[in-house]
């Protein structure tokens, strides 16, 4: 028995409880009540976040182990990291962590684990009426929107509503991280490189240890 199997059940068990239908402006007022993250644009993975971590939170310390700037998202044998992902027909990647902060996740304690929802999505109608909702809460376009408007950059439609079609957790060892691709995303604002990501292609998950959970 490996010692994260406990982990594991224990996931099973509970994540299942995860409302599977997230409505956008619902979702935003309860993060801001809560004030975790509802600013963002990308509300829906942050909501994921929010909600796994409440159901998970008797059973697993909140957050993980830190390395660097990285806090993983929970930990109760190993490190736990939780991501949201919307499911395209013309990709099959994901985004995990900071290369480096999961190099030492497994180097600790031998394995690192992930747990992410991939959701259908829907998107803003041409008026953008969400945004313009978000917008308003948030009591007015961010310095980051501002500058955005000023290059004359066409925002992306902002997602109304996820649903959770499923969600895998994946279990990785040292061995398993040649087979990660890696994103190196150039340089910050401030000159500085940006830490490289490893990443996750869908269609070769079965190179991993990985288990599906559907949402009823």
């Amino acid at each position: 028995m490996a010692n994260y199997d406990i982990d594991i059940d224990l996931i099973k068990q509970n994540i299942v409880k995860i409302p599977k239908t997230w409505d956008g402006k619902t979702s935003v007022l309860e993060l801001k009540a809560a004030n975790y993250n509802w600013k963002q644009m990308e509300w829906w993975a942050f909501y994921f976040e929010f909600v796994a971590r409440n159901i998970l939170s008797d059973d697993f310390q909140i957050p993980g182990d830190k390395f660097g700037n990285v806090k993983f998202d929970l930990k109760k044998t190993i490190n736990w990291d939780l991501k949201a992902s919307a499911i395209k027909s013309n990709s099959h990647t994901i985004i995990l962590n900071d290369k480096e902060a999961m190099d030492f996740s497994i180097e600790k304690d031998g394995y690192h684990g992930e747990i992410i929802a991939l959701c259908d999505v829907e998107y803003n109608d041409v008026n953008r009426t969400f945004q313009k909702w978000h917008t308003e809460l948030k009591g007015g376009k961010s310095s980051y929107e501002k500058d955005r408007e000023q290059r004359t950059a066409v925002s992306r439609y902002r997602k109304t509503k996820a649903e959770v079609v499923e969600i895998l957790l994946i279990v990785f060892k040292k061995s398993d991280l040649a087979n990660l691709p890696e994103m190196r995303q150039g340089r910050n604002s401030n000159g500085s490189d940006r830490k490289v990501k490893y990443m996750l292609d869908l269609e070769k998950i079965s190179d991993f240890e990985y288990y599906k959970i559907d949402i009823l």
